[in-house]
């Protein structure tokens, strides 16, 4: 099956400090000059995240600002998509509000952080519906197919309104031993059937690139870098995301799948340019 397949590099995280990989980046300036490596090999969005003065996570909208201006001077054609990840530190409402006041081209959010079943799906409901109005992209994070069920539920009743959906299954991240394999990818292909998507795949582990490329050839997406792993295919450490995205974009493109540049991934998830 022909495929164009869009990379996504996602470098830091929220978690990972230089303790664990000192080319792991930290501070804006570290992050912009890893996208660069990231975008020159092979990836078109950076998963963006920004961090406190202490290396914390954070949904800092100045911060973000920063990196946003930061990557359009130094990798004007790479796309952004923000992270609203609250990692026990923010609510529903932090999480729309640093949103509200960027106004963003892109945003990934788990649909159990912002549409849990004790949640206020009011507050979800308007957040959803205020993205769509302002053409703000949502990549919807699932961490197993009862999340993607629930993503469909909430479509189906009105909380997020019609149209095409980009969804982000997270592989491995409830097993022990956080070592994802590509079998992991079949419930949600299970629940996902015959309904139209866009959808991309992460995974932890050594066999991150055999997860993500099992996603490619299926017609899915690959989101990869050091947020979720830090290892090569053979278990060695990986210099860099970028390394790992080079690697992804040589084995893909061997089969005959195709890298999609930046004009083809605005177009594959109906950006407005």
């Amino acid at each position: 099956m022909s495929h164009t397949a869009i990379l996504m590099a996602a470098p830091n995280g929220a978690r990972k400090t230089h303790d664990d990989h000192p080319n792991l980046p930290v501070n804006i300036d570290e992050t912009v000059a890893e996208a660069e490596r990231c975008h020159a090999a092979g990836a078109t969005v950076l998963h963006a995240h920004v961090r406190g003065d202490s290396a914390e996570h954070v949904l800092d909208p100045e911060r973000y600002r920063e990196l946003f201006q930061a990557m359009a001077v130094r990798v004007p054609g790479m796309l952004l998509q923000m992270t609203t990840e609250a990692v026990g530190r923010y609510t529903p409402r932090q999480q729309a509000e640093c949103v509200y006041a960027l106004k963003p081209q892109m945003i990934s959010l788990a649909v159990r952080e912002m549409a849990a079943v004790d949640s206020d799906l009011d507050l979800a409901a308007t957040f959803y519906r205020w993205t769509a109005e302002n053409g703000v992209h949502v990549q919807h994070i699932v961490y197993d197919a009862g999340d993607l069920q629930r993503l469909f539920a909430l479509q189906d009743l009105g909380i997020i309104p019609q149209g095409r959906l980009c969804t982000l299954f997270v592989l491995g991240r409830y097993l022990e031993n956080r070592e994802s394999e590509p079998l992991d990818i079949e419930p949600f292909l299970k629940i996902k059937a015959d309904r139209t998507m866009d959808w991309f795949v992460c995974a932890f582990g050594s066999r991150e690139q055999d997860c993500v490329l099992s996603a490619l050839r299926q017609g899915g997406h690959g989101r990869i870098g050091f947020e979720n792993n830090l290892l090569r295919p053979d278990g060695s450490v990986a210099d860099n995301s970028a390394e790992q995205i080079a690697t992804l974009r040589s084995t893909a493109e061997a089969e005959g799948i195709t890298i999609a540049d930046s004009g083809q991934t605005i177009s594959i998830l109906g950006l407005s340019s």
